[in-house]
């Protein structure tokens, strides 16, 4: 990707995130599958037992938003498996940074 795209990829999925982390609050079906995700990512992404760092889920989620863009995937349903995996990332960012 170019500067240009990777920065407007950037800032969607930074859109994404937010929309998607307050909608959990008053969705119990969106918290549920988020929490699915979060268990999947500190498994595939950990080290054993300890949550993957900041650092390593901003990796992840830069070459996952990347792989889903280039699949043809738009983030026009708040329930489909790429938008509950981006907010289950920015949720654990969130966390690991205390905010």
């Amino acid at each position: 990707m170019n500067g240009d795209s990777s920065e407007v990829l950037s800032l969607l999925v930074r859109d994404i995130g937010e929309a998607g982390v307050a909608e959990m609050d008053s969705s119990p079906g969106l918290a549920a599958a988020v929490d699915q995700h979060v268990a999947a990512l500190r498994d595939e992404l950990g080290a054993r037992g300890e949550a993957p760092g900041e650092d390593d889920l901003m990796r992840y989620l830069q070459g996952f938003a990347e792989d889903a863009f280039k699949r043809g995937w738009w983030p026009d349903s708040t329930r489909d498996w790429e938008f509950v995996r981006i907010v289950a990332i920015c949720w654990m960012m969130r966390q690991s940074t205390g905010r």
